[in-house]
């Protein structure tokens, strides 16, 4: 077929599945590369920790999930469904609205199983390099390992969907944090809650998995202390929990265990729990600094999406919101184009500009926060419309995220069903 390619996906994740659901729509050669024994990415439960529990030591051995033994959902299941495959229309066990992640594997192995995905798959292939052709900017070198045997391949497309939820971010600006001498870990090694039992634990961050486990290691903790970043917080006692307190930024960490908190207070902890994050992590990406990966940005990407130098042979998915690998596996088959590499970095740097000028952090680079603006974008590109539904539930879940970040699965599922 003239405009089919031979095209590498790199992770069998959800969004490694749905683009390699997409390219094969358009009868691309798909081959999915992925380092595991099997699909799901970071669906898939591994009760292993590393033996570096912050994640600094580059030579530890990696474990790739991130997920905790009781995770349940932050999204409801009517947003995380396919195009094509209603994740809202199906229960494997868990109908919850809210599931467990065992229940959003099971789906994403019904969705390859239904699709054929599997066959494309390369299990246990780690990729180690992608690497584009010295001869032009059109093919690349994908470098893989299987076992002790290394591979090269040529490939004229590169989708990479490899996750964002393994190297941890940590803060650096917590004056003292260095000299802290008792236990620390981030929550990318975690998984349940035994380990703080009888402990004093000082929680870092403010989003959903911060509260989450704040309150999970709360029922076991002697006392639970989270700290955010969030203007105007004051120190208070959560509601239905005697043992766990709200508490602004940390403005000092001493060697002997005492923590003191920009309210005033201070306490002795036993443990600092970072709930801070990930970075963005390629590591197997060579493109001569035309993308570069600064912790919580890649870029330059157009629409989160495409480097404007490289595309539409190199492609993003999973750094933001769905719909884009229809739109990627549509542009590689010319059946839409893209503005020229000069529009496409003139509206990235645009959007730096603006973030740069409303004070926004650049790890907030690709956060859409819920925002339907680009989702309907990148389905329009294909004449695709956002259901009214799909959009409504957006905006209520963002309003009630932001109202109460306690209590929003509560509301929802008042609204949408129980």
């Amino acid at each position: 077929m003239a405009n089919s390619l031979k095209v590498a996906v790199i992770g069998a994740g959800a969004a490694g599945l749905t683009a390699a659901r997409e390219l094969q729509r358009e009868s691309h050669h798909v081959v999915v590369f992925e380092r595991s024994h099997r699909l799901g990415g970071t669906w898939v439960y591994d009760p292993r920790v590393e033996s570096d529990l912050l994640g600094r030591d580059p030579n530890r051995d990696i474990v790739h999930g991130s997920l905790y033994k009781s995770l349940e959902t932050n999204l409801p299941r009517q947003l995380m469904s396919f195009s094509d495959f209603k994740f809202g229309e199906k229960a494997y066990g868990d109908p919850r609205i809210f599931p467990g992640h065992e229940e959003v594997l099971k789906f994403l192995e019904d969705f390859a199983t239904t699709f054929e995905l599997t066959k494309l798959i390369r299990f246990n292939t780690e990729v180690i390099r992608v690497e584009l052709v010295e001869s032009g900017m059109t093919e690349f070198v994908v470098e893989s390992k299987t076992g002790g045997l290394s591979s090269i391949e040529v490939f004229d497309a590169v989708v990479v969907c490899n996750g964002h939820n393994t190297e941890p971010n940590l803060p650096t600006d917590i004056p003292g944090i260095e000299t802290w001498s008792k236990k620390q870990m981030h929550s990318h090694n975690y998984r349940v809650s035994e380990p703080f039992r009888d402990q004093v634990v000082v929680v870092i961050g403010g989003g959903p998995s911060a509260i989450d486990l704040s309150r999970e290691i709360g029922m076991v903790a002697k006392e639970v202390h989270m700290s955010s970043r969030f203007p105007d917080v004051k120190v208070s006692k959560l509601d239905k929990f005697n043992n766990i307190w709200q508490h602004a930024k940390i403005t000092s960490v001493t060697k002997d265990g005492t923590i003191a908190f920009e309210d005033g207070l201070s306490i002795e902890a036993d443990i600092i729990f970072h709930c801070t994050g990930y970075k963005y992590h390629v590591p197997f990406l060579k493109t001569n600094g035309i993308v570069s990966t600064q912790e919580k940005r890649i870029g330059p990407l157009y629409k989160h999406v495409f480097p404007p130098q490289l595309a539409p042979r190199l492609s993003f998915v999973g750094i933001t919101e769905r719909g884009q690998s229809r739109w990627i596996s549509m542009v590689l088959s010319k059946k839409l184009s893209l503005p020229s590499e000069y529009e496409m970095l003139s509206e990235v740097e645009q959007h730096y500009r603006e973030m740069e000028e409303k004070g926004i952090s650049e790890s907030r680079t690709h956060s859409l926060d819920f925002k339907t603006d680009y989702l309907e974008w990148v389905y329009a590109q294909f004449e695709g419309v956002v259901e009214k539904q799909i959009k409504d539930m957006y905006g209520y879940l963002f309003q009630c995220f932001m109202t109460d970040l306690d209590g929003y699965k509560d509301a929802f599922m008042q609204k949408y069903g129980s």
